[in-house]
């Protein structure tokens, strides 16, 4: 099992978005059978294997094995990865272009390089699969509190500074065999986990 998939495929898209059908994936992170999933989910066996099927005909869940028990043949289904990210490709014709707007404070110029880089690393990945190689990739994710806004100006301006040093360093734009790659730096602010909701009663 993956530990993240990448979904390219639009029907595999559609398929993986409907609500019942992301229910069983979740609980396929370990095997089981249609009879077992229908006990969890509450829905009758019939209506688990006719979703389990249309699971198994985009790849997001495998057969594990077949087990005998009497005149029936219970098939132990897994999902085939942890967690799924649905790439932009799945919708091409309206997928996010950074350059359509390339506006670097803007939070939806944001939004649309973020899509870009799923988009990339998921061709990547997928490709890399199939080659039985690994993708060669490095990040950075952590949290920085500024005290003003002015502050948080200074810093893009210095961050952006000693990148674009480190770019002027490195590139080497005649380098036989080199191989290009894209540098995303990114500050937005943190989103806070949603806090469960009271009971109207418990705050009186």
């Amino acid at each position: 099992m993956l530990d993240v998939a990448v979904i390219e495929d639009p029907a595999a898209a559609e398929v993986s978005l409907d609500p019942i059908r992301a229910r069983l994936l979740a609980h396929l992170s370990e095997p089981a059978s249609a009879t077992t999933l229908a006990a969890k989910v509450g829905l009758p066996r019939q209506k688990v294997n006719y979703h389990l099927k249309a699971l198994e005909r985009h790849g997001l869940v495998e057969l594990i094995e077949e087990r005998r028990k009497g005149n029936v043949t219970e098939r132990i289904m897994r999902a085939t990865a942890a967690s799924y990210v649905i790439s932009p490709v799945a919708l091409a014709d309206v997928q996010p272009d950074p350059s359509r707007s390339p506006d670097q404070l803007s939070a939806r110029w944001l939004l649309a390089v973020a899509a870009r880089l799923v988009r990339d690393v998921g061709t990547l990945i997928t490709g890399a699969a199939k080659a039985r190689k690994k993708v060669a990739t490095f990040a950075i994710d952590g949290e920085i509190r500024f005290a003003t806004a002015a502050d948080r100006a200074a810093f893009a301006e210095e961050l952006a500074g000693a990148v674009t040093a480190l770019v002027g360093k490195y590139h080497d734009e005649t380098a036989v065999g080199g191989r290009d790659h894209r540098v995303i730096v990114a500050v937005h602010p943190s989103v806070k986990p949603a806090e469960p909701s009271r009971d109207p009663q418990e705050a009186s």
